[in-house]
């Protein structure tokens, strides 16, 4: 099976800062452990019969005042295919934006950006300097990656408010919205309003970030459900490594995606194809 893993994030302690991951700092997991230490290229481990591709790397907070210092890092170490997104901050004046833009850009990897809205999303998806700093986005040809509850029917309120007000915006819409193991109903209803936006991807991975031990009928259940919503051609799997390691092992991530009950055709497109053509690779 090829693979183009859609979001993946690489750290390096001794050049970035990563505040989230130091400790005493949120979030205050009792194993983020775990992630302390340097997660590189070499450590995509897959089983025999995968083959990585290429990948999407994630800002992970490697300098959020400076973040294109941390695209130049990887485009110096990176061997594999990849693009990047740069981190934002949609707060920002417009002078001051599009200075920021501007550094990204000038690195070849950059696909996009993106600001983590979370819990403030739907005041963020309403505020009138976040909606004109995300056209200056959609103008310059820049993917968005949005991410947040997608339970919140507030904050979708807005974002397809947004999405209607911004239909040159290219959006990926990440960790399906943090999906229940068990079903529930609002994230579902919220999820098909959303899968009609014709410039919405979602991308399915991000597991762990719900419950440790997500069952794989579930990510059976949940997949089978974006299918449904958003066609073959609009989902994409990944891992969000190295927080799936929470979870289990990369190389497990991509056994149980191979699992999925869907025809080898649709798989090379889940796995490969649909990021492939979304990132540009």
């Amino acid at each position: 099976m090829r693979i183009i893993d859609a979001h993946l994030h690489l750290i390096d302690l001794q050049r970035g800062k990563y505040g989230w991951l130091r400790a005493g700092n949120p979030p205050h997991w009792a194993d983020k452990d775990t992630l302390c230490r340097d997660w590189c290229e070499s450590d995509l481990i897959l089983n025999d019969g995968h083959k990585i591709e290429g990948f999407l790397h994630v800002e992970a907070g490697f300098d959020n005042d400076a973040p294109w210092r941390e695209i130049a890092w990887l485009e110096e170490t990176v061997r594999a295919p990849f693009r990047s997104i740069g981190c934002v901050d949609l707060t920002l004046s417009p002078d001051a934006f599009t200075q920021h833009l501007a550094k990204l850009r000038r690195h070849k990897s950059v696909a996009g950006v993106r600001h983590i809205l979370d819990e403030d999303a739907a005041q963020l998806l309403r505020d009138p300097q976040v909606i004109s700093n995300l056209r200056v986005i959609a103008d310059a040809a820049l993917i968005f990656e949005a991410q947040f509850d997608g339970a919140d029917s507030n904050a979708m309120d807005a974002f397809l408010s947004l999405c209607n007000e911004t239909p040159k915006l290219r959006i990926a819409y990440n960790h399906a919205g943090f999906p229940p193991e068990n079903d529930s109903e609002q994230w579902a209803k919220n999820l098909q309003s959303l899968a009609i936006q014709p410039n919405v991807y979602v991308k399915a991975s991000g597991w762990e970030m719900t419950n440790r031990t997500y069952s794989v009928e579930a990510v059976a259940n949940r997949v089978t459900e974006l299918m449904n919503w958003f066609g073959e051609d609009k989902v994409m799997l990944a891992s969000n490594f190295p927080l799936s390691e929470l979870r289990m092992a990369y190389k497990d991530v991509w056994q149980e995606y191979a699992s999925l009950p869907f025809t080898k055709e649709v798989m090379e497109k889940l796995c490969f194809a649909n990021a492939r053509q979304f990132y540009r690779f």
